[in-house]
C-alpha cells in the first residue's frame, strides 16, 4: 500500500482518508472487484463514503497505472485490479464473468511501431480476450 501511496504523493496527489480506504479495498477484496464491492468494503472502516466518491477515486488510480479497469460485458460493466508485477492482459468468460490475467503481453513492438508512425503516442492499452471458460463450456 506504501508504494501506491507514495505514487499519488509523487504526483502532487493528496494522501484522502477515501483514497486510502479504497487503496486498502483494492488489496483487501478477492481478485476483480467491482465498484459496489469496493464500496461496501470501504462503508466497513468509513461509513461516509460514497458509491460517487470510490468512482471518483477509481478513475484517478486507472488514469494514474495504479489500477486497471476490465470490461465484463453482460455482467455488471467493470471489475478493478490494482496493477502489480508485469503488465498483462485477461481472459473473460462471457457466461459466467470469470476472468483470468494472462500473464504475458500478445502485443509485438511493431504493432506499436505503426502507431508511431501515424503520430500517435501510445502510452497504455488493454487487450481482452472474452470466450467461454472450461466450466461453461462443459456445462453447454
Amino acid at each position: 500500500m506504501d508504494t501506491f501511496l507514495h505514487l499519488l504523493r509523487s504526483k502532487g496527489f493528496k494522501l484522502t482518508p477515501q483514497r486510502r480506504a479504497v487503496i486498502a479495498a483494492l488489496l483487501a477484496c478477492a481478485p476483480f472487484p467491482t465498484a459496489q464491492d469496493i464500496h461496501r468494503h470501504v462503508k466497513e472502516t468509513a461509513p461516509d463514503v460514497s458509491l460517487d466518491t470510490v468512482y471518483r477515486n477509481l478513475t484517478l488510480l486507472c488514469r494514474l497505472g495504479i489500477v486497471s479497469q476490465v470490461s465484463l460485458p453482460g455482467h455488471g460493466g467493470h471489475v478493478f485490479e490494482i496493477v502489480a508485477g508485469n503488465h498483462h492482459h485477461h481472459l473473460i468468460c462471457l457466461a459466467c464473468g470469470r476472468a483470468e490475467c494472462i500473464d504475458y503481453c500478445p502485443v509485438v513492438p511493431h504493432d506499436l511501431a505503426q502507431a508511431k508512425e501515424r503520430g500517435f503516442t501510445v502510452v497504455s492499452h488493454s487487450l481482452e480476450f472474452y470466450g467461454y471458460c472450461r466450466t461453461c463450456r462443459s456445462a453447454g
